[in-house]
C-alpha cells in the first residue's frame, strides 16, 4: 500500500476477506501476499482508529463531556472487529424507541 488511508486499508482488508470466502479451495500461491498487504491494512487501520479515539477522547475531555467517550467506544470496537473478520456483539439501543421503561407520558 502507498498511501496510509483508513478507507484504502479498510478496503484492502474486506477485499481479502471476501476473496479468502468465496474460494471453493484454498490458493496457497496467494496467500502470503494476503496476508502481508492485510497485516500491513490492519496497522494503518488500527493506527488511524487509535488517533480518532484518541482526539475525540481529548476533544470531549477539554469539553466536559467524558461520558461521550464511553459512547462511541462500542462502535469503534464492533468496527475493529468487523475489520478483523472477528463476529461483533449486538449493538445497545440506539433510539428512545429501542428502550423500555416504564415512563407513562
Amino acid at each position: 500500500m502507498t498511501e496510509k488511508t483508513f478507507r484504502k486499508a479498510f478496503g484492502v482488508l474486506q477485499q481479502h476477506a471476501e476473496t479468502l470466502r468465496d474460494q471453493a479451495e484454498p490458493n496457497i500461491d496467494d496467500l502470503l501476499t494476503i496476508v502481508q498487504e492485510s497485516v500491513e491494512a490492519y496497522g494503518v487501520c488500527k493506527e488511524r482508529i487509535d488517533a480518532v479515539e484518541t482526539a475525540l477522547k481529548a476533544a470531549l475531555d477539554g469539553a466536559g463531556v467524558g461520558a461521550s467517550a464511553t459512547v462511541a467506544q462500542p462502535a469503534i470496537e464492533r468496527e475493529s472487529a468487523r475489520a478483523a473478520g472477528q463476529p461483533s456483539k449486538p449493538a445497545a439501543p440506539t433510539s428512545f424507541d429501542d428502550m423500555d421503561d416504564d415512563i407513562p407520558f
